[in-house]
């Protein structure tokens, strides 16, 4: 039975390979944001003729057809997700690289308004926010 991502491509007219099935279930797979180099190793563990330039083909056509996002996490590498069907933004760990997914809706309010007061209608947004735990708290 065909994942949701694969499902998506069919429904954008995309003419699914069985490498892209595989990339594409690789990915709906994913509970994280690999880049291509993690992405093709995890396609090549089901499929060893798939190459790194085939996933890199894929993710770019998906990508065009608005059906995973490209993320840059400051760490050179270009890292995907499904597009998601509800907004959320993320916050990554600077010092394991771990990325978390997170939705608040004061910061969503605070960004219309923002928008709204600079004379603008807010159509869409991306916010990453950096940090590094908190070490323990001190008396």
């Amino acid at each position: 039975m065909p994942d949701r991502l694969e499902k998506l491509c069919e429904e954008k007219g995309l003419r699914m390979t069985e490498q892209r099935r595989v990339i594409a279930r690789a990915l709906s797979e994913s509970e994280d944001h690999p880049d291509a180099e993690e992405l093709h190793r995890r396609a090549a563990a089901i499929d060893d003729r798939i190459s790194l330039a085939t996933v890199y083909r894929t993710v770019r056509l998906f990508e065009d057809a608005g059906i995973i996002e490209r993320h840059d996490f400051r760490d050179g590498r270009a890292r995907y997700e499904e597009a998601p069907d509800e907004h959320h933004d993320h916050l990554i760990d600077l010092r394991s690289g771990q990325v978390i997914e997170f939705v608040n809706e004061e910061i969503e309010r605070l960004q219309e308004r923002v928008a709204k007061e600079l004379g603008y209608r807010l159509v869409d947004h991306r916010l990453e926010l950096y940090g590094v735990p908190l070490g323990p708290k001190k008396d």
